[in-house]
């Protein structure tokens, strides 16, 4: 059975950092993890669900929202199976629901659960 599990979300201040991770569990969905591209969206209160980043099945191609870029890292580890989202100097407007999502070759996405994350003094 495949399943995205997300961690490290919290309240924290403006100008701190969290470390997002997406831990990827289910017998295929581990052995070829290094097949499928990673993503990262968000969800604030209101608003539309938003791309964040992504990362491709190597690790070495990324891209970043315009908003993020400077702050946030995506970032994988295919020998751990997982994904990481590193989110530095956080803003208040970075305040939603975080989900990572795995893309298979066949084009079949899976959501995460998701984490909340709270920036506010």
């Amino acid at each position: 059975q495949v399943q995205l599990v997300e961690s490290g979300g919290g309240l924290v201040q403006p100008g701190r950092s969290l470390r997002l991770s997406c831990a990827a569990s289910g017998f295929s969905f581990e052995a070829y993890f290094s097949n499928y591209a990673m993503n990262w969206y968000r969800q604030a209160p209101g608003k539309e669900r938003e791309l964040v980043a992504s990362i491709g099945r190597t690790g070495g191609s990324t891209v970043h929202a315009d908003s993020v870029k400077g702050r946030f890292t995506i970032s994988r580890d295919n020998a751990k199976r997982m994904a990481y989202l590193q989110m530095n100097n956080l803003k208040p407007e970075d305040t939603a629901v975080y989900y990572c999502k795995a893309r298979t070759p066949t084009g079949q996405d899976f959501w995460g659960q998701g984490t909340q994350v709270t920036v506010s003094s």
